[in-house]
């Protein structure tokens, strides 16, 4: 590979590092009590943790991975959009308000108002790791992929160093840290995505139906790539898919987390109003560079084989379509923002998980409220590094799936386990601890079990000839699994628990709108 190229790489991503190890320093010099550790004291405005959260958001699974979906199914990855922009309006009507009213650290305090605590904080801690441990896989497959192609690291390589710096910045800089390299990664990714943009489209004299009419020519499904049934071919995958977006972005914890960050819920109704704006405008402007990507990169033997194969995989798409309309020095940039870009969103998934350990586990659970400030962070610290060496070591285990399939995993979860437990605790004056507990374990026993079986890994990770389930996603069987149980174990339960929990309702939902 070009000398010029490397040094251009890296000399940007060294960068990147050096900038947001001095915010770590930084932040680890304001970072003394839990309340700080965990969500930054609540002194981030509104449009600083709207960027951060579209910092968390705009991921390798989006940046990465959506491309690559664009490149190989056209209009059908476009249900990942759709998906993604009405979770977050779900977000911002129905749950913004309550949520930063109700909680303190996790999205556990929340559920934990009105039930029993120790239970409740187990069961959103299970569905917290569960949707931490792919979420982090995801982004660091999409570190290796990049950085084989980049620098000619080994793919172990690679992962090594993400975990290594995603672990320095949550251990010593907390969400402040987190929150400022998002915000940094998100300014970046913002400015790169634009400008690949503008450059894509100039190709074509800034015609879009060119570009389209292009696509459909070099393309080997033709025209097929405008239409319905590439990648999805019956209506219950695409029910499943749009249920883990819309559901699954309103339960992810460490989204739910950055409603704490704020001062109050006006600012946390900002915050979501400006992620919404980022996010929609990045993802409608990716859904145009795949199309670029399919025109330009369909026939260019040194990216896409005869076959249709993409060299490096189809989370290379974007990267390879950086060199190709920018040259050697653009394509490094574009190459190192993106690795940035994993290196921010691994350190907010990674807190989130720490979080759980830590607070609803350790503190709550096991010490039952009896542990220090110093002593709860040094257990979060020391949760993180144990977690960020798991994924480290999952990561090795499927290296050559699409970041974006993977992320879906991850949001199937957290809409099976976390949300209906959220939803329902915030709106449900008959929800009981005991029917929380088993709608959630119900959720995610389905949706684990279906998603090993179905083709999504049974056939492409297991290497199996056909799926047991037919179906790409499980969402849709999972989530309903999830309320059905919650609200038949809820209402048959009789239990002097269950009365507490319902004369609780009454309770919160004062405090909820009183703030």
């Amino acid at each position: 590979m070009d000398q010029d190229l490397n040094v251009v790489a890296i000399g940007i991503f060294v960068l990147f590092v050096i900038a947001s190890l001095w915010v770590t320093w930084w932040a680890a010099r304001r970072t003394r009590s839990t309340g700080e550790f965990y969500t930054a004291g609540g002194k981030i405005t509104g449009f600083q943790n709207g960027l951060a959260l579209a910092g968390d958001f705009m991921s390798a699974a989006t940046f990465l991975g959506l491309t690559g979906l664009i490149f190989i199914g056209g209009v059908d990855a476009m249900l990942f959009t759709v998906g993604i922009s009405v979770g977050w309006a779900l977000i911002l009507f129905v749950l913004a308000d309550r949520l930063r009213n109700l909680g303190r650290y996790t999205f556990a305090d929340v559920v934990a108002y009105r039930l029993q605590p120790e239970k409740i904080r187990l069961l959103a801690a299970a569905g917290t790791l569960t949707v931490a441990i792919p979420y982090l896989i995801a982004q660091m497959v999409g570190a290796g992929s990049l950085i084989e192609t980049l620098f000619g690291l080994p793919y172990f390589s690679a992962v090594l160093i993400v975990g290594t710096l995603m672990t320095v910045y949550v251990v010593f800089g907390g969400m402040l840290a987190t929150t400022w390299v998002q915000v940094i990664k998100a300014v970046l990714l913002l400015v790169g995505g634009s400008v690949l943009l503008i450059i894509t489209l100039s190709q074509f004299g800034f015609d879009l139906n060119a570009m389209f009419e292009k696509a459909a020519e070099v393309h080997p499904r033709g025209k097929a790539i405008f239409s319905h049934g590439v990648m999805f071919k019956d209506p219950i995958s695409i029910v499943s898919l749009a249920l883990a977006f819309l559901l699954g972005t309103a339960g992810l914890p460490h989204v739910l987390m950055r409603f704490f960050t704020v001062p109050d819920a006006q600012q946390a109704r900002r915050s979501i109003g400006f992620a919404v704006v980022f996010i929609g405008y990045f993802q409608a402007a990716l859904v145009l560079v795949g199309f670029g990507a399919i025109a330009l990169l369909s026939g260019e033997t040194e990216y896409v084989d005869q076959s249709g194969n993409i060299s490096g995989g189809a989370n290379m798409v974007s990267v390879h379509l950086s060199r190709l309309v920018g040259g050697e020095a653009f394509f490094g940039f574009m190459s190192a923002v993106a690795f940035a870009t994993i290196l921010a969103v691994v350190a907010g998934i990674l807190l989130s998980a720490s979080a759980s350990v830590a607070h609803d586990i350790y503190a709550r659970v096991i010490r039952k409220g009896s542990l220090s400030d110093s002593e709860e962070v040094r257990v979060s610290r020391i949760a993180t590094v144990v977690i960020g060496a798991t994924a480290i070591g999952l990561s090795l285990l499927v290296k050559d799936i699409n970041v974006g399939v993977l992320s879906t995993f991850a949001l199937a979860i957290a809409a099976s386990v976390n949300f209906p437990a959220i939803f329902l605790a915030l709106f449900w004056k008959n929800l009981t601890t005991r029917g929380a507990v088993a709608g959630g374990v119900s959720g995610l026993i389905v949706v684990i079990t279906l998603s090993i079986l179905s083709p999504t890994f049974w056939v492409q990770v297991l290497g199996h000839e056909t799926a047991i389930f037919p179906y790409a996603y499980p969402t849709l069987f999972s989530v309903s699994a999830a309320f059905a149980v919650t609200i038949v174990v809820s209402k048959m339960d009789r239990s002097k628990r269950a009365a507490l929990d319902r004369s609780a309702y009454r309770a919160q939902l004062i405090k909820s709108e009183l703030g």
